[in-house]
This record gives structure tokens, C-alpha cells and sequence, in this order.
């Protein structure tokens, strides 16, 4: 089985293939370019340098999130047209499970976080393993109250994400040395990873893994900016006109 991955969801873009449970190639980027630039490109190059053919891949998978929505967006929407344009089917991976999965041995909770501005992050915990085990789910929250929940735990934790060093002095201060931090080449999100928790899931799971490029979606915890925005308005505007209709 020959699975192709793409990752568009954080800073970083990058590609994976997979032939048979054996990582072959792996390509990872970060540039001034769009994502909307790259992607394809190195898919095609990942492709070449591996000696394979589009019509060779047998599953398109994409990180579907959390994480940039732009970025998310492009990913997802690059492996829905790869899929329908090849009838194959898809398979998405959680961004912080791909996260967790950079790291097979620490004798504390994991802890991926990715930036989602104004001091929050998505979130979530694992145990360290082959695959992680979950302890929590995915939540957008403030970046104290995420450390308040591991600090819960009475263990070390380790942090990785592009959250990590964003918010490192936070939470160095707050936890002293009870935090742990990834080292660079595990902190990112890595195609490699998200393409073995995939072929994991297909082997576990059989044909229920996997799905059509109809119903690959992008995983939001909350609501793109654009749409709050409107939402805010929207009930703005509401309330003004609530207020005209009372003192009419």
C-alpha cells in the first residue's frame, strides 16, 4: 500500500511516502512562499525522487487540523482533488496526534500546542507510545488554563508545536523544570509521522479508515476569524435593532 501525505496546516509544508509500512521520502519546507505555492511542487519532486507515479498511490491522506485555517484549507483541499482526480480514497490525520507521534519515549504527558493567537492554543495530552495514547481531547483554550489542566497531572511534560516556542519563557516561568521542551527537528508537525499514524489506522482499521474526497473535511475547534467577525456583527446588529424596536 503506497500512501501519500501532505501537511499545509502550520507554518511548515511537507510531504511524505509511505510504500508498504517503509517511510521512503519525506521532504519538509519553510519559505516565503505560500503553501498554495509549494504544495504541489513537492509533491511532484517527492514523486520523482522516488522513482513514483501519481497512479501509483494507493491512498491521499492530508493533517486536517487544528491549525492555520488557511493553511488546513489547502492541504485538504489539494488531497480531495488528488483523490477525485485519481479514485482513490483519503484518510485524515489530527494534527496533534501527528504532533504526539514525534516523540516515542518520555516518562511524563506530551503536550502538542499550536498558536491560535491572543495567548490561546490548541491543546490537547498524550502518553508517550506506539501510537500515542490520548489522555484529553483537542480544545482551543487560554494557554494558563491548558497549563493549568497539566499541571493537574503532578507529572513533567514535555511541549512541541509551533506553540512551544512562541510560549516558552510562559511556561518556563510558570513550571520551572517539571517543562520539557522538544528538540528543533521534533517540535514541527512531520509528513513522516502523520503518514505512519495513517498506515496504522488502515491496518487496525481496514477499509473503515479511510474515506472519499467528498467527505474529507478540515477539523476547526472554533469558528475562522472571518466568520466571528460576521457573527459579531450580525449580533450587533440585532441587539440595535432589539433596542430601536423598544424605545419605538
Amino acid at each position: 500500500m503506497n500512501i501519500l501525505m501532505i501537511d499545509t496546516s502550520g507554518p511548515a509544508c511537507g510531504a511524505a511516502l509511505m510504500k508498504d509500512g517503509k517511510l521512503v521520502a519525506e521532504m519538509t519546507l519553510v519559505s516565503g512562499l505560500t503553501h498554495s505555492q509549494r504544495v504541489m511542487p513537492m509533491v511532484d519532486s517527492l514523486l520523482a525522487m522516488s522513482g513514483t507515479e501519481m497512479e501509483e498511490i494507493d491512498v491521499f491522506g492530508a493533517v486536517v487540523g487544528p491549525g492555520s485555517f488557511t493553511g488546513v484549507r489547502i492541504g485538504v483541499s489539494t488531497v480531495k482533488a488528488l483523490a477525485h482526480a485519481m479514485g482513490k480514497p483519503c484518510i485524515g490525520v489530527d494534527a496533534l496526534e501527528a504532533l504526539a507521534a514525534n516523540i516515542h519515549a518520555f516518562d511524563g504527558v506530551i503536550c502538542p500546542i499550536l498558536d491560535a493567537r491572543a495567548q490561546q492554543v490548541y491543546g490537547a495530552m498524550f502518553e508517550a507510545g506506539d501510537p500515542p495514547v490520548r489522555l484529553t481531547d483537542d480544545e482551543p483554550m487560554k494557554l494558563t488554563a491548558f497549563l493549568d489542566a497539566v499541571e493537574k497531572t503532578g507529572r513533567r511534560a514535555l511541549f512541541l508545536g509551533d506553540g512551544a516556542p512562541v510560549f516558552r519563557e510562559m511556561i518556563a516561568a510558570r513550571m520551572g523544570e517539571a517543562a520539557q521542551f522538544a528538540a528543533p527537528q521534533n517540535t514541527g508537525i512531520r509528513a513522516g509521522s502523520a503518514c505512519a499514524a495513517a498506515y496504522r489506522r488502515i491496518m487496525e482499521q481496514g477499509e473503515a479508515a479511510l474515506q472519499d474526497y467528498v467527505t474529507l473535511l478540515p477539523l476547526y475547534l472554533r469558528a475562522p476569524q472571518a466568520e466571528r467577525e460576521r457573527a459579531a456583527r450580525e449580533a450587533a446588529k440585532s441587539a440595535e435593532a432589539a433596542k430601536e424596536a423598544q424605545h419605538g
